[in-house]
């Protein structure tokens, strides 16, 4: 069996991860509000994770208000949560040597037609990546499903970075999801989709699932926008 099939004992772990998330992301949103900053959700994460079974973080935690969205990989810094703000939140815990890997974006407050034409254009993409995550296609062409959708929405270049990747004891391990990238996907793999759009100095979205493919999303959390009072 290829390393990347991952068995059902390890399916269960990264599960478990995944639920630690899940519980960690429902209680940012209960928890947020305006005033506090990017450093504060992510030490919040961070505390909940420990304190609820996680062994640790499986990656720096992303948080990032507002512009700081374009940025992919932004690292978060006291900026203050203000209205009209879209939230990028990426985060994974680690349980019993495995991985999670979640993202998702919400509002703070009411945010303009751009922005929710931005978040629409992700959430669909994400949604037939999802529904394409199956075995037997190719990592190429499931990186394609999300990126042509994208460009047919007129953000194709906006979409800096590949579809997903393999998760494990790694937060990154093969397969990659991504252009060029010819691996087929077999049942029992575990894979990101995560599609995103990045506007240099407006905005960003990102979001992202944990798939067991042939079993499909481990997140019981759904992807529809979550607007929260100002």
């Amino acid at each position: 069996m290829s390393e990347m099939v991952k068995t059902k004992e390890q399916i269960a772990l990264i599960k478990r991860a995944v639920d630690i998330i899940d519980d960690c992301y429902e209680a940012v949103l209960k928890w947020v509000k305006g005033g506090v900053s990017e450093l504060d959700v992510a030490n919040f994460i961070e505390k909940f994770v420990l304190e609820h079974g996680g062994e640790g973080l499986s990656f720096d935690t992303i948080v990032a208000f507002g512009v700081s969205g374009a940025e992919p990989h932004h690292v978060p810094t006291d900026k203050k949560l203000e209205a009209g703000m879209l939230v990028t939140i990426d985060m994974g815990a680690i349980y019993g040597g495995y991985c999670s890997d979640f993202t998702r974006t919400f509002a703070y407050g009411d945010i303009d037609e751009k922005q929710r034409e931005v978040y629409d254009i992700v959430y669909e993409a994400q949604k037939r990546g999802i529904a394409a995550t199956k075995a037997g296609i190719s990592c190429h062409n499931l990186d394609a499903v999300c990126r042509d959708y994208i460009s047919e929405k007129g953000y194709g270049d906006k979409f800096i970075h590949t579809t997903g990747h393999g998760v494990g004891t790694l937060i990154h391990e093969e397969p990659r999801v991504g252009k060029g990238t010819q691996t087929l996907l077999e049942d029992g793999m575990v894979v990101t989709i995560e599609p995103g759009i990045y506007i240099a100095g407006e905005m960003g979205v990102r979001i992202e699932d944990t798939l067991v493919v042939g079993e499909g999303k481990l997140s019981r959390l759904d992807t529809e926008l979550i607007i929260l009072p100002a």
